[in-house]
């Protein structure tokens, strides 16, 4: 069986190079969308503050990012204490020409589902405002919106939004970042 698999793997790559010098389409190429990503390329220092409810005192994490797949994708692993346990969470985002939009990916230890994201980049107030589809804090559904403002390039403020007491959004959690020398 395993000498079977060696067979496989080896056909594989065998084909792979055998397309590779055949005339093909163009591979993917990294454009001026994924300078922003690029960016967030570093460790950075984590503050975290819980705003619903208010008053909790701030923890502290790191988040290490690091530029993916052909320069197209940047890999986020982020570590943290979040309500008294510890917390690790890992994305992975992009920009997807046909949506026009970035795109991203989130699990952490929380949570048993992925969240998927969609974001638009304002460069006019330096802003990235993402919607993050996954399950909430009660395992259903949900939509949420979460705010990244670029303060420079060592500084962003993250901020997620959730539905307050009155049904309305409002800050629930924001994240300050500061990029480690």
């Amino acid at each position: 069986m395993r000498a079977h698999r060696k067979f496989v793997f080896a056909a594989l790559l065998s084909a792979a190079a055998a397309a590779s010098a055949q005339e093909g389409p163009p591979m993917p190429q990294p454009g001026p969308e994924h300078e922003l990503l690029k960016k967030d390329v570093g460790t950075w220092d984590a503050t975290v503050e819980m705003l619903m409810p208010p008053g909790a005192p701030p923890s502290t994490g790191t988040e290490t990012t690091t530029l993916g797949p052909g320069g197209l994708w940047i890999i986020s692993d982020f570590k943290s204490d979040m309500m008294g346990a510890p917390f690790q969470g890992h994305g992975v985002s992009g920009w997807d020409p046909a949506k026009r939009k970035y795109v991203g990916t989130w699990v952490d230890s929380m949570t048993t589902s992925v969240s998927l994201m969609e974001s638009t980049y304002d460069p006019a107030s330096k802003s990235m405002t993402a919607w993050l589809e996954g399950p909430g804090p009660d395992g259903k559904p949900t939509r949420t919106k979460a705010v990244t403002q670029f303060k420079d390039d060592d500084t962003r403020v993250f901020t997620m939004y959730m539905p307050g007491p009155d049904g309305k959004e409002a800050p629930g959690m924001r994240i300050t970042y500061k990029r480690r020398k």
